[in-house]
C-alpha cells in the first residue's frame, strides 16, 4: 500500500496536538484495527500498519518537524503509508512498547515484542550521513549510489550469533517463550502479570558457544551499497529517511534507519531563493541605453533575453518556470535576473570629454522622458 493519507488525519489528531494526545490517539486506533481483533480483515490490517507509520513520524520531534515542513516526501519515494516501510516485527515491537508487554501479553495473549512473545535480537542504531547535491541535480532529482560503513549481518552465522546449531538452546527459564509469567495474590484476587525472560532478554533461546567470526552477536562491521533516490526540490538543510538501511541489530535484530542530510553545493552564478533562482546581471551603459540580446546562464543551460533601451539599474526580468520544483506539489519557482548598470572606474581621456559633454543635458538626469524619440536618437549620435 503507498497511501499518502496525511498522519494528523490517520490518528485523528490536529497539528498542533501534544506527545500524549498523539500517544492516546494511536492507541485508540491500533486498538480498534489490531490483527487480532479483526481476523482476515486486509483493510483493518492496512490501517493498523498505516497508524503505526503515523506514529513513527509524528511521536519523534525531529521526524515530526521534517514531516511538518515537507510532507511524505521528506522520507524517501514510496513512503508514508502500509506500514511506511516497517516490518511485522518493528510495529508489533512498537505496539508492546506503547501498551507495555505486560497489558500486551494480557490482552491478546501474545507477547510485548512480536505475536510468539520472543524478541528477535536488538535492534540496532539509526546511521546519519550527508549527501552532496548541485542544482541541477535539485532541480531533477537523482538517484546515488553511496557506499555506507556500518554494521552487516554474519555470514558466518547468518545473524544467529552461535557456532553452529547444536549451540542454540531453548531458555531454561521461559522454556521458549521469551517471557515468564507470575500469579500473584492481591485482595482483588489473582493477577497474572507478564515480562520480558531476564534470562534471554525476550529470546526464547540461549547460546552455549558463540560464533567466532562475530562474537555471538551476529553481526560484523563491514560496508554496504546504498541506493539512494534524491527527490527533485530538496533543500540545504533537508533530512530524508530510509527505513532498515542502519546498522543491523545484535542476534537478528532488526536494523536501524538511514538519516540522509541535504548538503546543498553553491552554483558559481546562480543563488537560490526558495524557489526562485537569482543571477545578478552587470550591463554596460551603452547596452542599457540601446538596448541588446544576451545570454544568461539557467539551472540547465543558457537562455537568451532581451535587453530593451532604456533599461534602469534594478529592473528585475523574470524567466517563467526556469526554478526549483517544490517538493510537496507542482508548483515551480522562476529565474529573477538582477540588472546593475556597471559604472566604469577608470576612462580614457576621449571618454571623459564625451561624458562631460553627456553630463549637462537634461537627457541623461534622472528619470528622462522614456517617450522621446530625439533622446534616443542623441545618445547614438553621441556613442556614434
Amino acid at each position: 500500500m503507498t497511501s499518502k493519507r496525511d498522519f494528523y488525519e490517520i490518528l485523528g489528531v490536529s497539528k498542533n496536538a501534544s506527545a500524549d494526545e498523539i500517544k492516546k490517539a494511536y492507541r485508540k486506533v491500533a486498538m480498534q484495527f489490531h490483527p487480532d481483533r479483526n481476523p482476515g480483515d486486509k483493510s483493518a490490517e492496512e490501517k493498523f500498519k498505516e497508524a503505526a507509520a503515523a506514529y513513527e513520524i509524528l511521536s519523534d520531534q525531529d521526524k515530526r518537524a521534517q514531516y511538518d515542513r515537507f510532507g511524505h516526501s521528506a522520507f524517501g519515494p514510496g513512503r508514508g503509508g502500509g506500514g511506511f516501510g516497517m516490518n511485522t516485527e518493528d510495529i508489533f515491537s512498537q505496539f508492546g512498547d506503547i501498551f507495555g508487554d505486560d497489558m500486551f501479553g494480557n490482552f491478546f495473549g501474545g507477547g510485548g515484542r512480536n505475536r510468539s512473545g520472543r524478541s528477535k535480537g536488538v535492534r540496532g542504531n539509526n546511521l546519519r550521513i550527508k549527501i552532496k547535491v548541485n542544482f541541477e541535480e535539485i532541480a531533477k532529482g537523482i538517484t546515488k549510489t553511496v557506499k555506507v560503513k556500518k554494521y552487516v549481518l554474519c555470514s558466518t552465522c547468518n545473524g544467529s550469533g552461535a557456532k553452529d546449531k547444536n549451540s542454540v538452546q531453548t531458555c531454561g527459564t521461559c522454556g521458549g517463550n521469551g517471557q515468564v509469567r507470575r500469579v500473584q495474590n492481591t485482595f482483588l484476587g489473582q493477577m497474572q502479570t507478564v515480562t520480558t525472560c531476564p534470562a534471554c532478554n525476550g529470546e526464547g533461546t540461549t547460546i552455549t558457544n558463540k560464533c567466532t567470526a562475530c562474537k555471538g552477536e551476529g553481526r560484523v562491521y563491514g560496508e554496504e551499497t546504498v541506493t539512494l533516490d534524491i527527490p527533485a526540490g530538496v533543500q540545504d538543510g533537508m533530512q530524508l529517511s530510509m527505513s532498515g538501511k542502519g546498522n543491523i541489530g545484535e542476534r537478528g535484530g532488526s536494523s536501524g534507519d538511514l538519516i540522509i542530510l541535504i548538503e546543498e553545493e553553491e552554483h558559481e552564478q546562480l543563488q537560490r531563493d526558495g524557489l526562485n533562482v537569482a543571477f545578478d546581471l552587470y550591463l554596460s551603459f551603452p547596452d542599457a541605453v540601446f538596448g541588446t540580446q544576451i545570454e544568461v546562464p539557467t539551472i540547465d543551460g543558457r537562455a537568451k533575453i532581451k535587453i530593451p533601451p532604456g533599461t534602469q539599474s534594478g529592473k528585475i526580468f523574470r524567466l517563467k518556470g526556469k526554478g526549483f520544483p517544490s517538493i510537496n506539489s507542482h508548483e515551480k519557482g522562476d529565474q529573477l535576473i538582477h540588472v546593475n548598470v556597471w559604472t566604469p572606474q577608470h576612462v580614457s581621456a576621449e571618454e571623459k570629454n564625451i561624458l562631460e559633454k553627456m553630463q549637462g543635458s537634461q537627457n541623461f538626469q534622472p528619470h528622462p522622458d522614456k517617450n522621446d524619440k530625439s533622446f534616443w536618437e542623441k545618445i547614438r549620435e553621441t556613442f556614434n
